[in-house]
């Protein structure tokens, strides 16, 4: 016994004209309320308008309305009775043969909370005055988190231990609403007027969830750097938000179970900054010029460099300067050519360095008989 439904989805204006009095969500909820009363709306059985009464009892023929992203739980003497999670308008009756006590999709969080009504539901025969709430079941947003001193974490890419001082927020899901109440939801916000909100400091339980967070940060961090489809890059953090989410959410699954015991998911991550340690920072700029170094970038700096180099051995040191960097460049490889230098002291292969060097016009002709000159003792 318990609910009918009397019409499923999007609820319009002509239910609303059918039903002058119904219960349904309070006006004026901030959008992080996650579980908060009923309350009575509309002409209050012709005794004048009434949309922000106090009263979430209902008795056998009242009518509740179930707003998008929302659902609907009723209890009694503490115990839950029904719950609802499709959108739509409800009638109870607690001695209808064709009501029922659970409404909900087909989805996964459907099949979580039916998992958990049959796990927690009412034992008895429901009686005619129950307490209606409504937990939301869409993305709450701004659970901000932030840490105050380094945490520190096993870096894949890096292949040693980083450390960072970082803030940001992210998404709240309640994915078992049965779980939530039963296992989470501290008493005292089961009353009319009591609105539990994730985001209130005053908020003991939610106090919990930020420092379970901000526990999770580190093991998170290495979920994510260690994981090589996201690339072991940490400087990816910032730009993937869905990535991170799921290492976050698996980390604080696996400190503080946080969907299988309270029917809770992170869905979202932004993080804001990351600032590095001295240490990581250095890192970092090592990487940097090892990636700059690399490929096709590589081999132009490498050019570069030496180009630069035998400009200035040009100007200080003459002819024999500029043997000196052509054997550098030798063996670093200029143009692309990796080969080993020659021995400096064989006089047919400096003449050779000498002769590429003219051809590649980084010398003169007159560059180029001086060396021969020196290198043949004239």
């Amino acid at each position: 016994m318990g609910l009918i439904q009397a019409l499923s989805g999007s609820i319009g204006g002509m239910l609303a004209d059918q039903w002058k009095d119904f219960y349904t969500v309070p006006s004026g909820l901030p959008g992080t309320a996650a579980l908060f009363a009923a309350v009575p709306q509309g002409t209050n059985a012709g005794r004048g308008s009434n949309t922000k009464g106090s009263s979430n009892i209902i008795t056998n023929g009242s009518k509740i309305v179930v707003p998008e992203g929302y659902g609907l739980l009723l209890f009694q003497d503490g115990a839950i009775t029904g719950f609802a999670s499709q959108p739509g308008g409800y009638i109870w009756q607690s001695n209808d043969l064709n009501s029922k006590s659970i409404f909900a999709g087909d989805d996964l969080v459907g099949s979580l909370i039916r998992q958990s009504w049959e796990r927690f539901k009412f034992g008895g025969q429901p009686g005619s005055q129950q307490s209606a709430f409504f937990v939301a079941l869409k993305e709450l947003p701004d659970n901000r988190f932030g840490t105050q001193s380094e945490i520190y974490w096993d870096d894949g890419f890096l292949k040693t231990q980083v450390g960072a001082v970082t803030r940001g927020s992210y998404t709240l899901k309640i994915v078992d609403p049965i779980l939530f109440v039963k296992n989470f939801v501290p008493a005292a916000y089961l009353q009319p007027g009591k609105v539990f909100d994730f985001t209130d400091m005053d908020n003991a339980a939610a106090g919990q969830l930020f420092n379970e967070v901000v526990g999770s940060l580190a093991p998170a961090f290495s979920l994510y750097t260690n994981d090589p489809g996201k690339g072991n890059r940490i400087t990816k953090l910032q730009q993937d938000s869905l990535g991170f989410a799921q290492s976050l959410s698996q980390a604080v699954e696996n400190g503080y179970q946080w969907r299988t015991d309270r029917g809770l998911a992170i869905g979202k991550v932004s993080i804001v900054s990351i600032e590095y340690d001295a240490n990581t920072r250095e890192l970092l700029k090592t990487v940097q010029r090892a990636d700059a170094l690399t490929g096709s970038r590589g081999n132009s700096n490498l050019q570069a460099s030496i180009a630069q180099g035998i400009q200035s051995a040009g100007e200080n040191g003459g002819a024999a300067g500029l043997v000196g960097i052509g054997m550098a460049g030798g063996m670093m490889g200029v143009g692309g050519m990796q080969q080993p230098a020659p021995a400096a002291d064989d006089p047919v292969a400096r003449l050779k360095k000498a002769k590429e060097m003219l051809d590649l016009g980084l010398i003169t002709q007159s560059d180029y008989d001086a060396l021969k000159a020196r290198a043949l003792g004239l």
